[in-house]
């Protein structure tokens, strides 16, 4: 399997630490209002990477988080946690606000079929773990206290930027919003690890520590959780393009310092979805959510399909022309699967070269719009029914899509393509019939017959229907 790594900026060979084990880790929401589709195309396909990895036999453990305190509204370690902002928006207390949107992620993760992590870790279970991962940095040189905060300091790394597409110009005060400088920082890319009551005294949620009574920052959120449940080595870290820096960049540093070794080989990140007014944001007002699809009469899996035809690694636009472009292409596809006739028995040399094809595409840097593709060769194919339906089963373990349960309580009918062909080959049979041209109208018979349909001639005139 090549996998593009950002850690490098190549497609690579994935090569775990392990032959037979891959850990994984996920950045998890923020929760502290819904998760838009744009936030949502980034689950969906680390999904599809984690399915696929089992598919190819891997035993993954994949852990997530979910931030429930201490991730600012400023990449400048300034601003109010958004946690306490959504509890005043809607006049509720933070833990309130955070198993309400909890519960919303994972409600909409269940309609898009992803997969629920094997662990899910709130930032506020891991005090403790936060506490001790600062403490060994401070011990080892890496850290350092000032104005009653404890800040990383990324003087002491041979190198920070480890992405490399980004300078030290890249980290201007307030990159994101106007604010002023943490004066307290020895160097401007230094980072919060553990803020006191020095700064923020309305924040709802602190604890004791060795420095004050205070919380954590957000970066050092994830590398104690992944070290707590993936231990010193992680294979892959996912998350959209837009935590590459300062997060994931600052994760790096910060984790390395503590183990004292590489940490984690690969670094998977998806690009944004945009609309009309650019990235998708929560800060814009009204963003959409699946909830707002559905009220719209959308399936999910529909939003799904539109964006595993799309690579990852490039930015998708979204607009509702394209969605119901998508959904008349899913209505067409599992319309296309339920009237399969499960006839025969599997040929499994067939069913191994039509997955090989699968696999091909998906090996190449999880290619799903050719895996997609692979589908639609599927249903082509020139094999039985029940061949056909085993090995668009195993393809859908991986595209989650549904594609063989979606139609199974729905009589079987065809989609308009299938019927006009049906319909005129039928049409020929007749004419051949009129003019005694037997072996013509017996052929297209034939034809029909290989198609799983089935033509009744009577009195009253020529039916069909599928078997």
């Amino acid at each position: 399997m090549q996998l593009y790594n950002s850690l490098g900026q190549t497609k690579q060979e994935f090569v775990p630490y392990s032959d037979k084990i891959v850990n994984m880790y996920t950045c998890g929401p923020t929760v502290y209002h819904y998760a838009h589709i744009g936030n949502l195309r980034t689950y969906i396909m680390e999904d599809v990477l984690e399915k696929y990895l089992r598919f190819s036999g891997y035993n993954v453990k994949r852990v997530m988080n979910i931030t429930d305190v201490g991730h600012l509204s400023s990449d400048a370690d300034t601003g109010e946690d958004k946690m306490l902002a959504g509890a005043k928006r809607e006049h509720k207390s933070v833990l309130e606000i955070a198993k309400f949107y909890t519960d919303a992620f994972f409600s909409d993760c269940a309609k898009l079929n992803i997969k629920t992590p094997d662990v899910v870790e709130p930032a506020t279970n891991c005090i403790d773990e936060f506490i001790n991962m600062v403490s060994t940095l401070l011990d080892k040189g890496y850290a350092y206290v000032a104005g009653g905060n404890v800040y990383f300091d990324t003087s002491k790394l041979d190198e920070y930027y480890v992405f490399g597409n980004m300078n030290e110009d890249d980290l201007a005060v307030g990159v994101r919003d106007s604010v002023e400088e943490d004066t307290n920082k020895r160097n401007k890319t230094d980072f919060v690890l553990w803020f006191t009551k020095s700064k923020f005294d309305d924040q709802e949620l602190k604890w004791e520590s060795p420095w004050g009574y205070g919380y954590p920052g957000w970066h050092i959120e994830c590398s104690s959780i992944s070290y707590k449940h993936n231990g010193e080595y992680l294979d892959i870290h996912c998350g959209g393009i837009d935590n590459a820096f300062p997060h994931h960049t600052n994760e790096i540093a910060q984790s390395e310092a503590f183990i004292g070794h590489k940490w984690c080989k690969y670094w998977f990140h998806v690009l944004h979805l945009n609309d009309a007014r650019g990235k998708m944001s929560k800060s814009k007002g009204d963003f959409l959510t699946v909830s707002l699809l559905e009220s719209k009469g959308y399936n999910p899996l529909v939003y799904r399909m539109f964006c595993l035809q799309s690579h990852y690694r490039k930015p998708l636009t979204f607009t509702y022309d394209s969605l119901d472009n998508t959904a008349k292409a899913y209505e067409k596809l599992v319309t296309r699967i339920a009237n399969i006739s499960p006839d025969g028995e599997v040929d499994s040399a067939k069913a191994d070269e039509l997955i090989g094809k699968f696999k091909e595409a998906l090996d190449n840097d999880l290619n799903t719009a050719l895996g997609l593709t692979a589908v639609y060769d599927v249903l082509k194919a020139d094999t039985n029914g029940a061949t056909k339906l085993f090995v668009i089963g195993e393809l859908d373990k991986v595209l989650s899509l549904n594609l063989i349960t979606e139609k199974e309580d729905e009589e079987p009918a065809a989609d308009s393509d299938l019927t006009a062909e049906i319909e005129a080959l039928i049409q020929q049979r007749t004419e051949a019939r009129a003019a005694k041209d037997w072996a013509t109208a017996d052929a297209i018979r034939d034809k029909l017959k290989k198609m799983n349909v089935t033509v009744i001639d009577s009195k009253d005139g020529i039916t069909w229907k599928f078997n």
